[in-house]
C-alpha cells in the first residue's frame, strides 16, 4: 500500500484547451441534455384499476346514451358496423365496436415538418411540447394591455416559435381578427403558420370547403403535385368536433370528413368545461371526454382504417365560483394528466392542454401555473401538450414575451423528464477520488467540463446572476429580456423555405393577405 495516493492526470489527447474549444463550440443534437420525444409516464395519477374503470364508464356512456347530431356520413359507416341510431337521433356505439377500433387504430405517426429534420413521432411514451389556442388578443409589452390579435401576430408568433429549441411544434396561437370572413381566416391562418416555421404545424377549419383548398395550397408549397401533402402530411387539424356533452358539431364533423379525405392527421379535440359542459367531479370529466373522443376515433377508423389521430382529451376545469375557466389551477394540472395517462394506457397517441396560465401578463402567477401544469402533463407521458408556451388569460391572450420566457421553462421541464441516468462513470467514484486528494473541489474536474453541457441545461432569458452582478448588468426583469429577444428574432428571422416562385403561384391562386414583403423584412419590428 505504499503507493503515492495523488492521482495521475488524464492523458487524453488534446488537453484540457482542447476541451474548454469543444464546450464553447456547443453540443451536437446528441450531445444534448434534452431533446424531443424523451421518455414521460412515471407520473401516474390514477392506478390501473380506475384508468380501467375510467375507459368502462366511457363504453358505457357511448353504448347506452350515444352521441347526439351525427351527420349521414357518420351514420353511414357505424350503423353497418353494428351501431344504431335511436329515435332521439342519438348515434350508438357497441362496446365491442369501440374496442375493436381502438385495435385497428394507428399507435404512431410521423408529424413531419417542412424541415424533415425536425419532424416529431407521435406516440408511445414520447413527451413533445407545442403551442395551440385561438386567442383573440396579444399581451403588449409596452402599453402593459391587452390589444386584438391579427394576421401579422399569427405570422410572427410562427417565426418566433420557429427558433425556440424546447417548443417541438407550433399550432396557431392566435385568431386573425382582421379577416372577418370564415374562408379568408382559415386560408391566410394556414399560409401564415407555414410560412413563419418549418416544424410540425397545426391550424383548424371552419368549414370542410376550406380544408380541400388550403391542402391545394399545401401542394403548392411543396412543389404543386396533388397529392404531395397527403405523402408528407405537416399540418395536423385541431377539431374541436363536440358541443359537450356528448353531441357533435355540426361543421366541425363534416370538416372531419374532409380532413379524413384528404389525409391530414386530426387531433380529436373535446375541450368539455367541468362544472359547465361536463360533471364538476374530475372523474367523470374524464370519462365524458374519454367518450366524445372514442367516438370520433371510431368514426374516423371505419372510414379509413388507421388514420392518423391525437385522442385530444382536454379537460378543463371552471372556477366554480365564478364558472369562469381556470387554465393554470391544481385541477386543471392533474385532470390532464390522468388525460393523457389514460389515453397512453389504451396505448393511443395522447394530446392534452397545459401552460394555460390564468394570469394576464406573464408574471409570477403565470410562471407556477404553466410549470405546474407542464410538469405533470409532460411526466405523464403527454404525446404532446399543447397550449404549453405563450398563453395567458385562460387562453385569451398570447404573449411574445411569455413565449421566450416559457420556452426556459419547457427545457427545465425536460430536463425533469429525462431523470437521472446512474451508471458506474455517472456515480463518480473515481472523480470523488480524485477531488478528495486533490483540489478539494469538482470546478476543474475532467467529467465537470466534459458533462456540463450534456448532464445540463442553461436559460436564455432566465437569470442566475449574483444580486450585485444583476444590479450591474441593469436589473432587468425576464419579461424585459424576453422582449429585447423577440425583438431581435422578429426583425431578423425570416424563413425561406418556400421559394418565391413558389409563393407567387399561392398567391396567384389564393386570396393571400399578407404582404409578400412582410417574408423578408417586417414593418412592426424593424
Amino acid at each position: 500500500m505504499g503507493d503515492d495516493p495523488t492521482p495521475k492526470r488524464s492523458g487524453r489527447a488534446g488537453g484540457r484547451a482542447a476541451r474548454v474549444a469543444a464546450r464553447a463550440a456547443g453540443p451536437t443534437e446528441e450531445e444534448k441534455a434534452v431533446r424531443p420525444g424523451q421518455s414521460g409516464g412515471r407520473y401516474k395519477p390514477l392506478t390501473d384499476s380506475e384508468c380501467r374503470t375510467v375507459y368502462d364508464t366511457a363504453l358505457t356512456l357511448l353504448e347506452e346514451y350515444g352521441i347526439g347530431g351525427p351527420i349521414p356520413e357518420f351514420i353511414d359507416v357505424v350503423v353497418p358496423a353494428g351501431g344504431w341510431l335511436d329515435d332521439d337521433d342519438r348515434l350508438h356505439f357497441p362496446r365491442s365496436l369501440v374496442e375493436e377500433i381502438i385495435g385497428m387504430a394507428a399507435k404512431s405517426f410521423t408529424w413531419h415538418g417542412l424541415d424533415d429534420n425536425r419532424s416529431i413521432e407521435v406516440g408511445g411514451d414520447r413527451v413533445h411540447f407545442g403551442t395551440a389556442g385561438a386567442a383573440v388578443s396579444v399581451w403588449d409589452h409596452e402599453t402593459r394591455k391587452h390589444r386584438p390579435s391579427d394576421l401579422q401576430d399569427v405570422y410572427d408568433v410562427a417565426r418566433l416559435v420557429d427558433t425556440l429549441e424546447h417548443v417541438h411544434f407550433h399550432v396557431r396561437t392566435l385568431v386573425a381578427r382582421d379577416m372577418v370572413e370564415a374562408r379568408n381566416l382559415d386560408v391566410n391562418t394556414a399560409y401564415a403558420v407555414a410560412m413563419g416555421t418549418t416544424k410540425p404545424m397545426g391550424t383548424s377549419f371552419f368549414q370542410p370547403e376550406h380544408v380541400h383548398e388550403v391542402v391545394d395550397m399545401f401542394d403548392e408549397m411543396l412543389g404543386g403535385q396533388s397529392g404531395s401533402f397527403a405523402k408528407r402530411p405537416f399540418c395536423v387539424a385541431n377539431n374541436t368536433f363536440v358541443v359537450p356533452p356528448l353531441r357533435y358539431a355540426e361543421d366541425a364533423v363534416r370538416s372531419m370528413v374532409a380532413q379524413v379525405r384528404t389525409g391530414m392527421p386530426i387531433n380529436l379535440l373535446s375541450a368539455g368545461q367541468a362544472g359547465a359542459t361536463s360533471p364538476a367531479a374530475l372523474a367523470g370529466s374524464l370519462a365524458q371526454a374519454l367518450a366524445e373522443c372514442l367516438s370520433a376515433l371510431t368514426c374516423v377508423n371505419l372510414m379509413n382504417p388507421g388514420h392518423p389521430c391525437v385522442m385530444g382529451l382536454w379537460p378543463f376545469v371552471s372556477d366554480l365560483r365564478t364558472g369562469a375557466m381556470s387554465g393554470g389551477s391544481g385541477e386543471e394540472a392533474v385532470l390532464n394528466a390522468a388525460a393523457a395517462q389514460v389515453t397512453n394506457w389504451l396505448g393511443l397517441p395522447s394530446g392534452v392542454a397545459a401552460g394555460m396560465a390564468d394570469s394576464k401578463m406573464p408574471d409570477n402567477q403565470a410562471g407556477h401555473e404553466k410549470g405546474l401544469t407542464v410538469a405533470l402533463a409532460g411526466h405523464a407521458g403527454a404525446n404532446l401538450v399543447y397550449e404549453s408556451a405563450g398563453m395567458l388569460a385562460s387562453i385569451l391572450a398570447c404573449s411574445y414575451e411569455a413565449l421566450v420566457i416559457d420556452n426556459d421553462m419547457l427545457g427545465a421541464v425536460n430536463r425533469t423528464i429525462r431523470g437521472i441516468e446512474v451508471t458506474p462513470d455517472k456515480l463518480s467514484v473515481e472523480t470523488i477520488r480524485s477531488v478528495i486528494h486533490g483540489d478539494g473541489h469538482f470546478l476543474g474536474q475532467d467529467q465537470t467540463l466534459s458533462i456540463m453541457q450534456s448532464e445540463y441545461i442553461y436559460p436564455e432569458v432566465g437569470d442566475r446572476l449574483s444580486p450585485d452582478d444583476w444590479f450591474d448588468a441593469g436589473a432587468s426583469s425576464v419579461d424585459e429580456r424576453a422582449r429585447l429577444l423577440a425583438r431581435e428574432v422578429l426583425s431578423s428571422h425570416f424563413p425561406a423555405h418556400v421559394p418565391p416562385d413558389f409563393d407567387t403561384r399561392i398567391r396567384e391562386r389564393f386570396d393571400i393577405r399578407l404582404p409578400a414583403e412582410e417574408l423578408t423584412r417586417s414593418s412592426r419590428w424593424g
